[in-house]
């Protein structure tokens, strides 16, 4: 992938995101769709989060990285290189999850910031972003993600428990929706939002009859102190994997699979 323009990390830094439409092709995206959807270990290691109004919400999570489709994901350069340009030097995993909303039981997540919660890890700066991959297409009606425009600006807003979730201030939330554009991110399998930890974000409750997974790629300034604790590590070098590796390894993994259950 090219570099970012400078026009795109004037916009990742005016707007707090920056959306990359069809990032990862059809083979990529059917790999790991494909081998996600069958992949017992989410199902068996997923947690469950009630939000607000008891609706519960499912996720993945892990720092661990192996030889398989998802650490292709994390370690591209696809990635790590955007996010090393709005970010400004070396990058490193802090970890990823498939965020798993189900048809018409996957509940709401509440506003709120990454930085919000990392920060209570001792992450000393908010030098830290995302990259949210569509694995099933994103919509309004399946609770795609939404986020406040240009709110990572604010700096770091207090947090509070909402049922089991950490939400934002909501009074703070709701005068920033009176002043910043609220933007729902409709995306396409393939499509990838790179996003500030600072940026405020949520997503609504899916009622609709198609399930809304995706895969979430974190990372943290090399140069940013943090505390390590489980899923949520101090720096280790992240080696770049080449683009190609990403079908290289979803093939070997899905022929591995099929050749155990033949």
């Amino acid at each position: 992938m090219p570099k970012l323009t400078e026009q795109e990390i004037n916009q990742f830094n005016r707007d707090g995101y920056l959306m990359k439409p069809a990032l990862f092709d059809v083979e990529e995206m059917e790999l790991l769709i494909t081998l996600a959807k069958n992949d017992q270990r989410l199902e068996r290691e997923a947690l469950e989060r009630r939000d607000a109004q008891a609706g519960t919400s499912k996720l993945w999570l892990t720092d661990a990285l192996e030889d398989d489709i998802y650490s292709a994901f994390v370690r591209c350069s696809r990635i790590i290189e955007p996010l090393e340009q709005v970010l400004g030097g070396e990058i490193y995993h802090y970890h990823h999850k498939m965020m798993l909303k189900e048809p018409f039981v996957g509940g709401s997540w509440e506003w709120h910031q990454d930085y919000g919660y990392w920060y209570s890890n001792n992450c000393l700066f908010p030098y830290m972003a995302s990259c949210l991959i569509a694995v099933d297409r994103a919509t309004t009606a399946n609770g795609c993600l939404q986020v406040i425009k240009g709110s990572h600006l604010m700096g770091r807003i207090d947090h509070n428990k909402t049922g089991d979730q950490t939400g934002a201030d909501m009074d703070r939330v709701n005068e920033a929706l009176k002043h910043l554009d609220l933007v729902h991110c409709e995306m396409e399998p393939g499509s990838a939002l790179f996003f500030h930890a600072n940026l405020l974000h949520r997503s609504e409750a899916n009622r609709s009859p198609h399930p809304r997974w995706s895969l979430i790629c974190c990372y943290n300034a090399a140069r940013n102190p943090c505390k390590g604790r489980p899923n949520h590590p101090e720096y280790s070098y992240l080696e770049k994997w080449p683009d190609e590796r990403i079908k290289e390894i979803g093939r070997k993994q899905l022929q591995r699979n099929l050749e155990k259950h033949s």
